[in-house]
């Protein structure tokens, strides 16, 4: 489970919302985010393995999207092995765990442990919310004609580069100016809790207009390849779309709850006495959110893989194949402008013209295709409908 939580128990004198959680049912709580997130692990490897009778993806080339779809379930199964390792040190060695609510200048490794494991899936995961929003802003400049494999190298740079720079900024305020005194006020955590949750903010805000725009983006691509709407045009516009919500549900699921127990516990924490009995309720739904959390945090990667490709299967194909392309995509030629342009045989204008507009009609097809990777009916439609399928 990713809260910031864990950073701040980390700290000998922590608040007493973040001891509330803490301490309740630990067992209990490192066993759902273990089994949550094994579950999750098998079964996002089972998503992305190869399956036997299954036709090769038809790519027309390279795509940045697929290539940020993968890196996010890689950030989903890197965060998932975080939580597996840092809950089974937790419940195996209970008195290494002890160790850090006590000031030990002799024995600094229970600290290192809570401060590295907390990090790395903080980390992580922080990371998967940029490359979600990478996603969203790379299916707009897709439709948009404005993205490609040279762009993958900016979203790596902002990715990282945020993730780890925002990380380290929470971190060190958080822990300013030791682990003894790093909680004696909320000038410390609140930063730490800023940094933490921008990227998660950042998605639910952001990435649903994005996603609406570039819906929008490709209707009209698709009126325009050939002047027409048809059904299928509808139909694979209308899968886009799903597909896109299906994204932003999964989101909300997994992630909602920690939105909601962080508002909790800081109105706890604003509170003169913590164990008021008018505030019962309010501490029985933080931990019940909390329980919540390490479920469905882990659970994010293997519903992401059912968001991203639908369920393909339980028959895995470990035979390594080479990918056949199709064919290969032809590249656009720029046309300079000229004042005074030559004569040329009609014949031969025609000809270019067909050319020209087979080729615009190839780019959009290849956009949308890399919006609807994945859907393999929408795939087969959308080649079939093709001008050079046609040709074929």
């Amino acid at each position: 489970m990713a809260s910031p939580r864990l950073e701040t128990y980390c700290c000998t004198n922590r608040d007493v919302a973040t001891q509330l959680v803490m301490n309740f049912q630990p067992e209990v709580f490192c066993g759902v985010c273990i089994g949550s997130a094994s579950i999750s692990l098998l079964l996002t490897f089972l998503q992305l393995l190869p399956k036997k009778g299954q036709s090769s993806r038809k790519m027309h080339k390279a795509s940045s999207s697929s290539t940020i779809l993968l890196l996010i379930s890689i950030c989903d199964i890197l965060g998932g092995l975080g939580m597996i390792f840092r809950s089974s040190v937790w419940l195996g060695f209970p008195g290494f765990i002890a160790n850090i609510s006590v000031v030990n200048r002799t024995n600094v490794w229970p600290s290192a442990f809570c401060v590295g494991s907390a990090m790395w899936i903080q980390l992580i995961y922080s990371a998967g919310f940029w490359w979600l929003f990478c996603y969203a802003v790379d299916s707009y400049l897709v439709v948009r004609r404005s993205a490609g494999l040279s762009t993958i190298v900016l979203y790596h740079m902002m990715t990282w580069g945020l993730a780890v720079m925002l990380c380290v900024e929470g971190i060190a305020l958080l822990y300013y100016p030791s682990l003894s005194s790093c909680e004696n006020g909320l000038e410390h955590a609140i930063p730490h809790y800023i940094t933490t949750y921008v990227p998660l903010l950042l998605v639910l805000v952001v990435n649903p207009v994005l996603f609406r725009r570039t819906v929008s983006a490709v209707a009209s691509l698709l009126k325009g390849r050939q002047g027409i709407y048809t059904e299928n045009e509808r139909r694979l516009g209308t899968e886009i779309q799903i597909r896109f919500f299906k994204i932003m549900l999964v989101f909300v699921i997994c992630w909602s709850p920690n939105i909601v127990n962080e508002s909790l516990l800081f109105y706890l924490e604003m509170q003169p006495d913590i164990n008021e009995m008018l505030l019962k309720n309010i501490r029985s739904a933080a931990l019940i959110t909390w329980i919540i959390m390490g479920i469905l945090n882990p659970m994010q990667g293997f519903l992401f893989t059912l968001a991203f490709y639908g369920w393909t299967g339980w028959r895995v194909d470990l035979k390594w194949r080479k990918r056949e392309i199709p064919w290969e995509s032809m590249s656009s030629s720029t046309v300079g402008e000229n004042t005074y342009p030559s004569p040329v045989n009609y014949q031969s204008n025609i000809h270019d013209s067909k050319k020209i507009s087979t080729t615009d009609s190839q780019q959009t097809d290849e956009a949308i295709s890399m919006l609807s990777e994945g859907n393999t009916s929408g795939d087969d439609r959308l080649t079939r409908s093709s001008p050079i399928y046609q040709g074929w």
